[in-house]
C-alpha cells in the first residue's frame, strides 16, 4: 500500500515574493528538497540593455521596494568603474549614510514583523503587537527613522530618485539632516533595547558549518566597498567575483542558484556572514552590546541572525549620528564624467547580503550588457541544504507543524524573492509501502 500526502500553504505573508518549497519523503527518508522561486528580477538585465546609463539607478531601484538603495549603489559603483569616475569623500560619506537608512528600515521591518512572530507562535506582527505592544511600536518607529533618512537623501523612501552616477542630483541642506538628530539619538538607545530583547528569544539548537561570504574592509564595517571574503579563507577583489562564483540553473526554479566554483558548494550571505567576518569593525556600542548579551563570532545558527541584524542596526544608528553631527553642505553633489566604452563591476552589502552588478557601456553611454546577482539567489541553495539537515529534527506525523518549522527556517534568511507579491506554496509528499 502506498500513501501520498501533501501540504500546500497558499499565503505566507512574511516572505517577500513568490516561491514554493517542495519536500518529498519516502517513508521516513528525505528524498528531495526544492526551494522553487518564481522571481522576475532576472528580466531587469534585459530591460537595461540599450538604455542610457543615467537610467540605470532608477530602473534597478524598482527591483525591490525594501532594499532599492542596494541595487542603486551597486549599479552606480559598477558604472563609475566602467567610466573611471572617482567620487569625492563627501559623496562617499553620503552614500554610507543612505545605506544606513536602508539597513535601519529593512532590519527593523524584518526583526519585528517578519521574524520575531516565529519565536512566539503567532501568525503576524499584528498578533505579536497584541502581546508586545511596546516592542513592536518601538520597531515601527525605528523603521520610520530609516524611511525619513531615505526621504531626505534619496528624495523619497521607496525607490529613491536622487541617486546618480557620480553622486547625487542634490546635496541635502544642513538643517534637513540636523533636525533628524533627536530622533536618531532616541533610536540608538531603542536599537540597543531591541537587540537585548531579541537576544532573549528561545533559539533552536541548530548549527551548521557554513562557508559565509561577505565584503570585508580593513578600516570600516562594509557597506559599499571592500574585498569579497569568506570564513573558509577566501579573500579576492570584487573584479574576481565571477572567477570564483557562478550562477547555475535549477530546473525547479526561475531564479538562478549561486555556488563557489573552486569548491563546488553553496554558501551563506547576509548579516550573520557580515558580523562573523567583520565583528571587530562594528561600532563601539554594538560591540559592547554583543559582549553584554554573549554574542561572539563565529555564530553558526541561522536563527540567531536576528541578533546580527540588531547589532547592525546599532552600528547604523551610531554611524548615522556621527555623519549627521559633522555634516556640512558640499559642492558639487555629482562628479562630471564623459562617455567612453568600458566595463565595470561592483559589490555592496544589501540588508540581506552581498549583491553583485556588472555592466558594459558603449561610447554613446548606452548599456550593452548587465549582470545582477541578488542575495536571495546566492542563499537559495544554502537554504535547501539547511532544510535537509533541519527536517530530521522537526519531521513528525503533523505535516502542518513540519511546514511551519520549515517556513521558520526560511524566514531566518529574510529572503527577498520577488519583492512584489507575498506567498510561499509548500508541498510535502509522503510515500510509504
Amino acid at each position: 500500500m502506498t500513501e501520498s500526502r501533501s501540504i500546500r500553504i497558499e499565503a505566507l505573508t512574511r516572505v517577500e515574493g513568490e516561491g514554493g518549497l517542495h519536500i518529498k519523503l519516502d517513508g521516513g527518508m528525505i528524498e528531495d528538497v526544492q526551494l522553487a522561486i518564481y522571481e522576475p528580477p532576472r528580466f531587469f538585465e534585459a530591460f537595461l540593455r540599450d538604455r542610457s546609463l543615467e537610467e540605470v539607478p532608477d530602473i534597478t531601484a524598482r527591483i525591490c521596494g525594501i532594499c532599492p538603495v542596494a541595487y542603486q549603489m551597486s549599479a552606480v559603483h559598477a558604472l563609475e568603474a566602467a567610466l573611471h569616475v572617482t567620487i569625492t569623500p563627501e559623496i562617499r560619506r553620503m552614500r554610507r549614510l543612505l545605506y544606513c537608512g536602508e539597513w535601519i528600515e529593512s532590519h527593523a521591518l524584518h526583526m519585528h514583523l517578519l521574524h520575531a512572530p516565529d519565536f512566539f507562535g503567532v501568525n503576524s506582527g499584528i498578533e505579536l503587537a497584541e502581546r508586545f505592544p511596546n516592542e513592536v511600536n518601538r520597531g515601527l518607529r525605528l523603521k520610520k527613522h530609516g524611511n525619513e533618512l531615505l526621504e531626505v537623501l534619496g528624495g523619497r523612501a521607496i525607490h529613491p530618485i536622487n541617486v546618480a552616477v557620480g553622486g547625487f542630483y542634490r546635496a541635502p541642506k544642513r538643517d534637513e539632516l540636523l533636525r533628524l538628530i533627536p530622533d536618531f539619538e532616541w533610536g540608538l538607545q531603542a536599537a540597543v533595547a531591541t537587540t537585548r530583547w531579541v537576544a532573549t528569544l528561545d533559539f533552536p539548537d541548530f548549527e551548521r558549518n557554513y562557508d559565509m561570504v561577505a565584503l570585508s574592509h580593513p578600516n570600516e564595517y562594509p557597506m559599499n566597498e571592500g574585498q569579497v571574503a569568506s570564513t573558509s579563507g577566501l579573500l579576492i577583489d570584487v573584479a574576481d567575483y565571477e572567477g570564483e562564483f557562478a550562477e547555475e540553473h535549477a530546473a525547479h526554479s526561475t531564479a538562478l542558484q549561486s555556488v563557489r566554483k573552486s569548491v563546488n558548494s553553496c554558501y551563506h550571505v547576509g548579516p550573520l556572514a557580515r558580523v562573523n567576518l567583520n565583528f571587530d569593525r562594528l561600532s563601539p556600542l554594538a560591540r559592547r552590546v554583543a559582549d553584554e548579551i554573549g554574542f561572539a563570532p563565529p555564530c553558526l545558527n541561522p536563527f540567531r541572525a536576528i541578533i546580527a541584524r540588531g547589532l547592525e542596526v546599532i552600528h547604523a544608528y551610531e554611524e548615522t549620528l556621527e555623519i549627521l553631527r559633522e555634516y556640512r553642505p558640499f559642492k558639487p553633489p555629482r562628479v562630471e564624467y564623459e562617455y567612453s566604452a568600458g566595463e565595470g563591476c561592483s559589490a555592496t552589502e544589501a540588508p540581506r547580503g552581498l549583491i553583485y552588478h556588472r555592466y558594459a557601456v558603449n561610447d554613446d553611454g548606452k548599456i550593452t550588457f548587465a549582470k545582477i546577482v541578488p542575495p536571495t539567489s546566492q542563499n537559495q541553495r544554502q537554504i535547501e541544504d539547511d532544510l535537509r539537515d533541519w527536517l530530521p529534527d522537526v519531521m513528525g506525523d503533523d505535516d502542518g507543524q513540519t511546514a511551519l518549522d520549515c517556513e521558520r527556517l526560511i524566514r531566518s534568511y529574510d529572503p527577498c524573492i520577488s519583492c512584489s507579491t507575498h506567498f510561499l506554496n509548500l508541498t510535502v509528499e509522503r510515500t510509504k509501502s
